[in-house]
């Protein structure tokens, strides 16, 4: 059986093109086997009832996969839990009455929209650019017949891993966005080449 808590939070509110500012609100009886999305929804049925505007947060997928529900927790992106996105976060990461700080992802890359919601449209813009090459090869063979050595399909796997979020971009001191455009493109250089043995 899941326990609740309670915790303070510290929240960054701001519209687009004006100054922003900590708003703290409280979450109570939280399920610790709830995420941190969910919990914010928590608090912004609260809100919407006490006639406040909800707390705005991008979210899509709610599996980790799509990477658009980053924001920085206690100033780490995504909580910095290792391959963990922030809908997968769940509260038992969290103490009872602690006071957890959240923010928008900061960087230059990134302007605010709104609340936790910046744009990662020159991200898009990168992703859109990788092109791709059609080559007559005849009749594809079998995938699962195609040997591929284990260190590269690994390494594969690896490159594979970034899913766009720019977590590395609000990360990085200098918020270099070619952290990201770096994740990108490896991909391409770890594919693996076809191997008949």
């Amino acid at each position: 059986m899941s326990e609740k808590i309670n915790v303070s939070l510290k929240v960054w509110r701001q519209n687009q093109g004006e100054e922003g500012h900590f708003e703290v609100y409280q979450a109570k009886e939280i399920d610790t086997d709830a995420s941190f999305l969910e919990m914010l929804d928590v608090v912004n049925e609260q809100l919407t009832l006490n006639g406040k505007e909800p707390i705005a947060f991008e979210d899509d997928c709610r599996e980790g996969i799509c990477g658009c529900c980053g924001a920085l927790v206690n100033g780490k992106t995504h909580g910095s839990y290792e391959q963990t996105t922030l809908c997968q976060l769940h509260m038992r990461k969290f103490k009872n009455n602690e006071q957890i700080v959240i923010e928008p992802f900061r960087s230059h890359a990134f302007t605010v929209i709104k609340d936790l919601v910046v744009d990662r449209s020159g991200l898009d813009a990168i992703i859109t650019e990788g092109g791709y090459v059609s080559v007559k090869t005849g009749n594809a063979p079998e995938a699962s017949t195609t040997p591929i050595q284990k260190e590269r399909a690994e390494a594969a796997m690896d490159a594979a891993e970034c899913i766009g979020c720019g977590a590395c971009v609000a990360a990085c001191p200098n918020g270099s966005a070619m952290l990201f455009t770096a994740a990108k493109v490896s991909p391409r250089k770890a594919t693996p080449s076809v191997s008949n043995g």
